[in-house]
């Protein structure tokens, strides 16, 4: 079974926002790949070593993608494919253009099984797997916590709310977005680390229209603000006592 991965490259956490308010400061920015696209890639390197089969690892974005794509292979996938992208198309921020510039890897590669992660730590859209089979016009399911492979067709178990699950069987090809904790996450070992660097990573141009704006505008970032702040009450113990009562009273309206 061939499987293609689709991983995210996504700036660490506590990120600066721009004094724009347009984006996030990237002059000091490190970046990481995407955490539930890392049980993506996990998920599919345990169906390879169970069936067989090979893994390819996608990644849309600049030339820092390939560092994700170069773990992706020191974990066990056997080679990467980088779409190449730049400026708004390379934040990642509009699914409608991700799922753009993955689908020409898809329709070139023409994999049983494309696997995301459920959603990307910086945007949290959940969106991009669910356009692509869209425009690729696959069965899908989201939420994937089990996948069995079988001739010609794949079951999975997804999970719903209130701790209620659901099976499902697709036919192949078809696209899977998998949920967070699926499974435990490998490291890279040494030897996959040196394996890595012998690997396949083909860049590929995207058409023009694959780049050409999406349906989402972002208005604006902000930082999220402080709830919790501290207090110093003075004068003498009684007057204190009073304006902490004063303050729970009209302020925090406990009393």
């Amino acid at each position: 079974m061939k499987i293609l991965v689709a991983l995210k490259q996504v700036p660490a956490r506590d990120l600066p926002v721009e004094s724009s308010g347009a984006w996030i400061d990237e002059s000091a920015l490190q970046y990481e790949m995407n955490e539930p696209d890392a049980y993506a890639l996990e998920a599919a390197l345990q169906m390879k070593e169970a069936s067989g089969g090979e893994v390819i690892a996608l990644s849309a974005g600049p030339a820092r993608v390939q560092t994700a794509l170069r773990e992706a292979l020191a974990k066990g996938a056997d080679r990467a494919i980088h779409i190449q992208a730049e400026g708004e198309a390379a934040r990642g921020t509009d699914p409608s253009i991700n799922a753009r510039l993955l689908e020409v890897a898809v329709r070139e590669e023409q994999p049983h099984l494309v696997l995301t992660g459920l959603q990307s730590d910086d945007t949290g859209s959940g969106q991009t797997g669910v356009i692509l089979a869209a425009r690729l016009g696959w069965p899908h399911a989201t939420l994937v916590v089990a996948i069995e492979p079988g001739d010609g067709a794949v079951r999975v178990k997804r999970e719903l709310e209130g701790g209620w699950y659901q099976h499902v069987t697709l036919p192949v090809p078809a696209v899977l977005t998998i949920q967070s904790g699926i499974s435990r996450l490998r490291y890279a070992t040494l030897m996959g680390i040196k394996r890595a660097k012998t690997k396949e990573i083909r860049v590929v141009e995207p058409p023009a229209e694959a780049l050409a704006g999406g349906g989402l505008c972002l208005a604006g970032l902000a930082e999220p603000r402080r709830q919790k702040q501290t207090q110093f009450l003075e004068g003498r113990p009684a007057e204190q006592a009073a304006q902490l009562v004063e303050k729970l009273r009209f302020e925090a309206r406990v009393l």
